[in-house]
């Protein structure tokens, strides 16, 4: 993949690629539309082909939050249409990488020396690079190390990003501006967080030291001393990523069994005894080691979970909770599902609603084990969150339905459930699960 020799830090730098994009997509506008004029049967395939190829060229050579952001979109099957998923998804672990000349800038900026003074040998090329950083491979004193590089100018451009990317979020993807005002603050805060590495590094060994007795994980060594703000080092860890190791098909159903229990245990004792979780559970994420355990590579978005929220939440996914109408009504109007100044009609079809996407969201929870390779359900679950993406009730709220701390759990869960289904797994769906009782 070609390297990139410059980025664009300052605002009126990025800000000006970004105009250029959109002219971009104003002249594919035009084209589709001039073709439309010829035959009206002509489809909007080629127009959003057109697009993403043009807003990820863009968003790739920026990198950062707006590209973050993209790769966030590409989990989300019934958000986007299918040109983009399969575009913003190359974000995850296949983005375009920096020149060696930049990674030794950034070296001498926080060091005061280059990789090769301070490591025995330092890859040039980046192995794998993503939204906001690539990574080297180096060896130290026998040791093979994984050293990842934050982009310049990813830190301080987090705030404008966000405010440039908003108008392709509503105009383009028609994301609801009641929803996007009450959640963009959540995704900034996490973005913020995301790009101070002295903070993943802390968090990163806090979280793998309390999971490290769960079976079948592999958690790296960190490295201090040769870690900094932008600059993380930890050990190599041998295997393949877990986008890699899907795309050669389905694993025996014993290697799919014995990684998906891993990732349930992994997130579900994070949830329920650290109150704190990994939340961002993409495929470039994760290594499957030669011998089947599920590596944890990369702790930057994590979602500390408030107490009140806490209850809330998993409360719902307690099937007697949606049996119970007082305790189901009382919790809708804590997570803002609806509101004491709806209208009748209004209250009756959102909890209708709500009810619909807990009932299958829950699943999985009402039964000791779930089989995810259940094509079924996740053809209805990819319906459902069809339906509601296009219902006019939800995009036209002129106000948010839901709370942001509810954000990035929902989006934790889109991408186990997601992985556990490329899996093929079936798993034990009570492991590290706290009867309704205890979630007072």
């Amino acid at each position: 993949m070609k390297e990139q020799t410059s980025i664009p830090i300052s605002k009126v730098q990025r800000a000006s690629k970004f105009l250029t994009t959109g002219a971009k997509i104003g002249r594919n506008y035009l084209k589709h539309y001039g073709k439309k004029l010829v035959d009206p049967s002509t489809s909007r395939d080629e127009l959003h082909e057109d697009n993403a190829s043009d807003i990820y060229d863009s968003l790739s050579k920026l990198k950062g939050s707006a590209l973050k952001v993209a790769q966030m979109l590409s989990m989300d099957k019934n958000l986007l249409p299918k040109a983009y998923q399969q575009q913003f998804t190359m974000a995850q672990y296949s983005a375009p990488p920096l020149s060696y000349p930049l990674v030794v800038k950034t070296f001498q900026s926080a060091f005061g020396k280059s990789p090769d003074e301070m490591f025995d040998t330092f890859s040039r090329s980046a192995l794998h690079a993503a939204s906001m950083g690539q990574v080297h491979r180096a060896t130290l004193q026998g040791k093979t190390l994984a050293v990842k590089i934050q982009y310049p100018g990813v830190s301080d451009s987090v705030q404008s990003d966000l405010a440039m990317v908003r108008p392709i979020a509503l105009r383009m993807f028609k994301l609801n501006p009641a929803e996007y005002e009450e959640f963009i603050g959540e995704v900034e805060s996490r973005l913020t967080e995301e790009a101070d590495y002295n903070l993943e590094l802390k968090r990163s060994v806090e979280i793998s030291g309390r999971c490290a007795g769960l079976k079948n994980l592999a958690f790296p060594v960190y490295y201090p001393k040769l870690s900094s703000t932008k600059i993380l080092t930890m050990d190599w860890m041998e295997g393949e990523l877990l986008g890699e190791f899907l795309k050669k098909g389905k694993p025996s159903r014993a290697v799919a069994n014995r990684l998906g229990q891993a990732m349930w245990d992994f997130y579900h004792f994070q949830f329920h005894e650290l109150k704190s979780v990994h939340a961002d559970p993409h495929p470039g994420n994760f290594i499957i080691t030669p011998d089947h355990h599920l590596g944890i590579i990369d702790f930057g978005c994590i979602k500390v979970i408030p107490r009140d929220f806490y209850s809330l939440y998993f409360k719902l996914h307690h099937k007697e909770i949606l049996q119970d109408s007082q305790q189901l009504d009382e919790l809708f109007y804590a997570m803002h599902f609806i509101y004491p100044d709806d209208k009748p009609a209004e209250k009756n079809f959102f909890k209708a609603l709500f009810i619909e996407l807990l009932e299958l969201l829950g699943r999985p929870f009402h039964s000791n084990t779930f089989d995810f390779a259940d094509d079924s359900y996740f053809d209805t679950l990819y319906r459902v969150g069809e339906k509601l993406t296009n219902t006019p009730e939800l995009r036209e709220s002129t106000r948010a339905r839901g709370i942001k701390h509810a954000l990035y759990i929902n989006r934790t869960y889109f991408g186990l459930y997601s992985i556990l289904h490329e899996l093929g797994a079936e798993v034990n769906t009570k492991s590290f699960v706290p009867p309704l009782k205890s979630l007072k």
